[in-house]
């Protein structure tokens, strides 16, 4: 959080009620070191463990916490979600990197405990911005009607993954949309650099833009003949995340299983 910004605004506490116990991996990090202070800002929640690369994840089950939240690298994460279900904590989950096969290790891992009587709910969230969840929600729903979708995602320098996670939910989105309407490929006659025509998710095709001064920002782009669509976000500080990040972990504790994307846990019906 930059000096001049104020904490997310907390949830007011119910009289009498416990604290939700969470603990924080990838604390030392940026994310992680916001989320941090969110958490300790907020009265129906108590920062028990900040958990940083090389120490023990026994050490959450020990300090009580209920929750944690992971704000890690994509090469650790998954690791760190299947040593939370095994000790029965809920993941909040920001660090991208998932593909189908491991999300689907995490469902047949999360079927197992709850087969043996214990519910764990995990919540993975390619963004937890909520202008970049209404951005995805808005970007499905246009979908349908334009022939051409392409995507745009700009990023500090610093980030490990191409494309985002939230570009590429963004894409599937997009293209499950586009198949439920009966819409074919977008056109496009290129026949020589394609390199330079992005990453091809799902068939719509995604560019990753990594920039010195940026955070996080997407470009949604729709056109049809002699129209054309667009749709932007932007994140210009960490501290925007974390209305989100609240939110996931007061809701991950009821919704056993795995969840994917926040727009699940927001009434946008």
């Amino acid at each position: 959080m930059t000096p001049g910004q104020s904490a997310p605004q907390p949830t007011p506490q119910p009289a009498g009620s416990t604290p939700l116990k969470v603990a924080v991996l990838g604390a030392a990090g940026r994310m992680g070191a916001t989320v941090c202070a969110a958490v300790e800002a907020a009265p129906d929640l108590e920062l028990v463990a900040r958990i940083d690369a090389g120490d023990d994840l026994a050490q959450v089950a020990a300090a009580g916490a209920q929750v944690a939240v992971d704000f890690t690298v994509p090469s650790v994460t998954e690791d760190n979600v299947h040593a939370l279900i095994d000790l029965g904590v809920h993941a909040v989950v920001g660090t991208t990197g998932w593909t189908d096969e491991s999300r689907g290790r995490l469902i047949a891992h999360l079927g197992r405990r709850a087969a043996e009587g214990t519910s764990v709910g995990v919540l993975i969230a390619p963004n937890f911005g909520l202008s970049a969840v209404l951005a995805m929600t808005f970007a499905a729903k246009a979908a349908r009607y334009f022939e051409s979708a392409e995507v745009i995602e700009l990023h500090h320098p610093n980030k490990v993954d191409a494309p985002s996670g939230t570009a590429t939910h963004t894409a599937h989105a997009i293209a499950r949309s586009r198949a439920e309407a009966g819409l074919g490929a977008s056109p496009d006659a290129t026949e020589s650099g394609w390199e330079a025509r992005g990453a091809d998710v799902d068939g719509v095709r995604v560019h990753a833009v990594r920039l010195r001064g940026l955070v996080a920002h997407e470009e949604i782009l729709f056109g049809n003949e002699g129209e054309q669509l667009i749709i932007r976000q932007d994140s210009f500080d960490r501290v925007s995340f974390m209305p989100g990040v609240l939110l996931g972990i007061r809701e991950v504790v009821s919704r056993p299983g795995l969840t994917v994307g926040l727009e699940n846990v927001l009434d946008l019906s």
